[in-house]
């Protein structure tokens, strides 16, 4: 069935107005993109902070109907939604249906981190070749939730389990996922070594991710999500927090709270040039400190003070 594509541009400011018309007269879905996505900024990345609704300043409104919806009797029901709001700007156009699953089924590939990491689709197998035997196997779906191994922020950090798996340091320990997401550190994690894994993010649909990404690798019973006023209180040996720069700085002294004297903490979301104030910021609490940069991002790691 082909589907009816409404698109408007507006700021920040018009978003909920014009998302709660378009929900009101009908609109099957409506997503935001940024408006100039081909120079982003650091709210570009698809990972809110914990606590946080970033938004870009100009956005890119897209709404789907049934594709027999009169397109001027649409108009005319959100202006009387709306009167505030310019729909002639509106832009519309048929777009066929889809299986969206498969479409993202037949782009993403098993991915490969450090020396046993895999990130695999629920429904492939491990590459021909791939030591199945050695191989830390996280099958994902990652729903509508942020974290599938493709960008450098999560591939930086499961790069950092899997050297400390091959350490030793993930054995049997506790691992906080801060900024969870789709729950694929938690879930790296707990493949590579760790006994339980607690995830934290301000989403509800990540934590429904995490859930079912969980029961979907047989750790549920060992993963546990929470929202942030929910998180119990608990000090931890392995932090990972994949947010952003900005609220890695306004979360330091509550992330350094987190870790237990002696234990790790790895900080991503990063852009190149931000990672002397997240430096500064963690310095008193952290030694070790150490920056890993892949394409234009960065994680920095290091060791809670004792």
């Amino acid at each position: 069935m082909p589907f009816l594509e409404l698109t408007l541009s507006c700021t920040e400011a018009e978003q909920p107005r014009i998302e709660r018309a378009l929900e009101n007269v009908g609109a099957l879905a409506v997503t935001l993109a940024d408006a100039h996505a081909d120079a982003p900024d650091e709210q570009a990345i698809f990972e809110p902070g914990v606590g946080q609704t970033p938004m870009w300043g100009e956005l890119e409104l897209t709404a789907l109907f049934d594709g027999d919806t009169p397109r001027e009797l649409l108009l005319h029901a959100l202006s009387a939604a709306d009167e505030g709001i310019d729909w002639a700007r509106a832009q519309f156009r048929q777009v066929d249906d889809q299986d969206w699953e498969r479409a993202w089924m037949d782009r993403y590939e098993p991915l490969k981190f450090g020396r046993r990491t895999w990130i695999v689709p629920w429904n492939h197998e491990l590459p021909e070749g791939a030591d199945a035997a050695d191989a830390a196997v996280v099958r994902l779906d990652p729903g509508l939730a942020f974290g599938s191994g493709t960008h450098p922020t999560t591939a930086l950090c499961l790069q950092w389990f899997d050297t400390l798996a091959t350490q030793g340091a993930l054995a049997d320990a506790t691992v906080l996922d801060f900024g969870c997401g789709s729950g694929i550190l938690a879930l790296a994690a707990l493949k590579l070594g760790a006994a339980r894994a607690v995830g934290v993010d301000n989403d509800p649909q990540a934590l429904l991710a995490t859930d079912d990404n969980a029961e979907r690798n047989g750790v549920g019973e060992r993963l546990a999500a929470y929202l942030p006023q929910d998180e119990p209180a608990a000090t931890y040996p392995v932090v990972v927090a994949n947010i952003l720069a900005s609220a890695l700085v306004a979360l330091a002294d509550t992330l350094a709270a987190r870790v237990a004297a002696g234990g790790r903490i790895a900080l991503s979301g990063i852009l190149a040039g931000q990672e002397d104030e997240v430096l500064a910021r963690y310095a008193a609490d952290f030694e070790q400190l150490r920056v890993e940069r892949l394409d234009d991002w960065i994680r920095i790691d290091g060791i809670r003070r004792r």
